[in-house]
């Protein structure tokens, strides 16, 4: 009878412990990155007993729906993946914790974060994520197309570009852009209205980032965003930036790549896949995907070197936020600091997904690349390139509409390029004053 009292008591304990565990939610996008996160949600919850964590994964568009919503009817979750395009406006409207004072008091090692994605998070002494990873971008290629046309990967990985003819990079996409008789855009008889196969295509319009549509090649032909992170002077009316996209506009015209209304439709991803595009432009958060989908033989390369003799790259980094709505922040910020630790960006490290933020980890990625014959080195050889951050100011999501309809008309031929971004630019600026 003792023994037996003792054990229910023992059991009566534990699950008294069990009911005392604070539950965090915790959400993200990817994925691909879902089962590196629930292994460390695994992890921490076996080093902090008293805390569990529940992760909901959900689409890009459907992921920041919902966040909204719950941010207006306060059932947000506690900790959630960010963006810089996002941020500025759920600082703005007192949605995200400032994180700054957990920092100091943990004295969290914040210099080992890659260049600048740690300050990237932070405004006037406020700290509101950290960072979990970092992207850049390169260009994807079919290696049997490339073959086929005698392309070698030196060839590839030693591109230049320029707006005005297009650099080697352009002869390289005319070799890779077939029509339905078999003739490259080289050829004399080349057909620029019945395409079988695209040189390069551009993803699409890209709002006020260009991520991987533009800002590549605007940012190597001497084009800047920004003075400095949140100044609002925007320079979006430069000339090197009307230029590159009146470039990518005219491959259309010439048949090197689809229209942009087709793109819009079929995507860009899965163009590639299917065959019907050779280049494409992508980030590193991409990987994954192209090597699950992608049957023939491909591999990343480096992006074109520019008219300033640098290759450019965005360098983007997400970070984990606290929402100030949540009712355990304490236990959210040790989820938060551990997400942004080296115990967990180690396991996301190993998965192979994406590039931790923490400097070092990076190569036990590309090892895990490796190990299952992908070659990501070129993300790597961005890195090391002219990286720029994103752009970021307030009312980001008035500035993103106006330039996303500015480079629409551009990529659709309905504006001159210049007048577009001279009228989207003063816009812009008033947005900011």
């Amino acid at each position: 009878m003792i023994t037996r009292t003792l054990a229910l008591a023992s059991l009566a304990a534990g699950l008294g412990v069990m009911a005392q565990a604070t539950e965090i939610r915790y959400v993200l996008w990817d994925s691909n990155q879902l089962p590196a996160y629930q292994q460390c949600a695994a992890d921490f919850t076996a080093a902090n007993p008293d805390i569990t964590v529940k992760i909901t994964q959900s689409g890009w568009d459907d992921y920041w729906t919902a966040l909204s919503t719950g941010f207006v009817s306060g059932t947000a979750p506690d900790v959630f993946t960010n963006h810089l395009a996002k941020y500025p406006e759920f600082a703005k409207n007192n949605q995200l914790v400032d994180l700054s004072d957990w920092v100091a008091r943990d004295g969290v090692d914040t210099s080992l974060y890659s260049g600048g994605l740690y300050d990237i998070w932070g405004r006037d002494a406020a700290q509101f994520g950290l960072p979990k990873d970092w992207d850049t971008i390169a260009m994807i290629v079919n290696m049997d197309m490339a073959e086929a046309a005698g392309i070698t990967l030196e060839e590839l990985n030693n591109m230049s570009w320029n707006p005005q003819d297009g650099g080697s990079f352009e002869q390289i996409v005319r070799k890779l852009t077939i029509d339905e008789n078999g003739n490259n855009a080289l050829s004399a008889d080349f057909d620029a209205d019945n395409v079988a196969v695209y040189g390069y295509q551009n993803p699409g319009s890209g709002g006020m980032m260009g991520q991987t549509e533009w800002g590549h090649f605007a940012v190597s032909n001497g084009f800047t965003y920004q003075p400095e992170p949140w100044d609002g002077e925007f320079n979006y009316d430069s000339p090197k930036l009307a230029e590159t996209l009146e470039y990518l506009a005219r491959m259309p015209e010439e048949g090197l790549s689809a229209s942009f209304q087709d793109t819009r439709s079929l995507g860009s991803d899965s163009m590639f896949v299917a065959g019907k595009a050779a280049i494409v432009p992508n980030g590193s958060w991409m990987i994954n995907y192209f090597d699950n989908n992608v049957k023939g033989n491909y591999q990343w390369i480096p992006l074109p070197i520019g008219p300033t003799g640098q290759r450019a790259t965005m360098f983007n980094g997400l970070a984990d936020s606290i929402w100030t709505g949540s009712k355990h922040k304490e236990e959210a910020w040790q989820w938060v600091k551990y997400l942004g630790s080296a115990d967990c960006q180690s396991v996301v490290a190993e998965k192979g997904v994406v590039f931790p933020a923490i400097d070092g980890m990076a190569e036990k990625t590309t090892q895990a690349h490796q190990a299952r014959g992908i070659d990501s080195s070129a993300f790597l050889t961005m890195a090391n390139a002219n990286t720029f951050l994103a752009p970021i100011a307030d009312n980001g999501a008035r500035i993103n509409e106006a330039m996303e309809n500015a480079v629409q008309t551009i990529l659709l031929g309905k504006d001159d390029a210049q007048d577009a971004l001279d009228k989207a630019n003063k816009k812009i600026l008033r947005y900011n004053r």
